[in-house]
């Protein structure tokens, strides 16, 4: 795993190389600012990076991630909702017109809403885990009762169940709602299997995951 003085290395290399290549894209986002017309909402995971799964030049996509790549429910209390505002900034403001949400193969913050093992745990101890993944509480119940929850095929329907979860939570925010309604935004649900190399999409007619070539 790199230290920091590797990660020195590559932004050297970077500094060498791809910003004297993207030197005229870089200098256009500074003075014209970002103008991404699509958002990702993604897992943390080190092994599921957006930007080099779908090769993307700086300023093409505006991605918020976090633990099983999650969208909580709209809510007005008082709380930092740092998702609920990222997608805001992304929908009001940037008005990007499709909202992509990408679960992953090996998530770790699926298999722990699917098994609970955190459940009980401290803040700072998987407190903070337990609570967030809490909202895949309701998509655990058919996947648990169906498949159990040890097998990888339990799993793999979890991390599935989490994207649609997503995707139905995205709808409970009026803005969203709003522009989807108009065809002024379009919401998709892909995932990424690691093991395979292969991006699925949701195809929302069937509620299936499928693979694109």
């Amino acid at each position: 795993m790199p230290e920091f003085h590797e990660l020195l290395k590559g932004y050297r290399r970077f500094r060498e190389d791809s910003y004297p290549r993207q030197r005229d894209r870089y200098e256009k986002l500074v003075s014209e600012g970002q103008h991404p017309k699509l958002m990702i909402i993604g897992c943390s995971d080190s092994r599921v990076d957006p930007a080099q799964i779908f090769d993307v030049d700086p300023g093409e996509i505006f991605v918020v991630r976090n633990v099983a790549a999650l969208v909580p429910p709209f809510e007005t209390t008082p709380g930092l909702h740092g998702v609920s505002a990222a997608l805001e900034f992304a929908v009001q403001v940037l008005q990007v017109r499709q909202i992509v949400v990408m679960g992953h193969g090996m998530c770790g913050g699926c298999k722990a809403a699917l098994t609970q093992e955190l459940h009980g745990s401290k803040p700072g101890e998987g407190g903070f885990i337990a609570s967030w993944i809490h909202l895949l509480d309701d998509a655990r119940a058919p996947v648990a009762e169906k498949f159990g929850t040890e097998s990888r095929e339990a799993e793999r329907e979890m991390e599935l169940a989490a994207v649609r979860t997503s995707i139905e939570n995205l709808r409970t925010f009026p803005c969203v709602r709003e522009k989807e309604d108009a065809g002024n935004l379009k919401l998709r649900g892909t995932f990424f299997a690691i093991s395979e190399g292969v991006l699925y999409h949701l195809n929302q007619d069937s509620d299936e995951f499928e693979p694109i070539d």
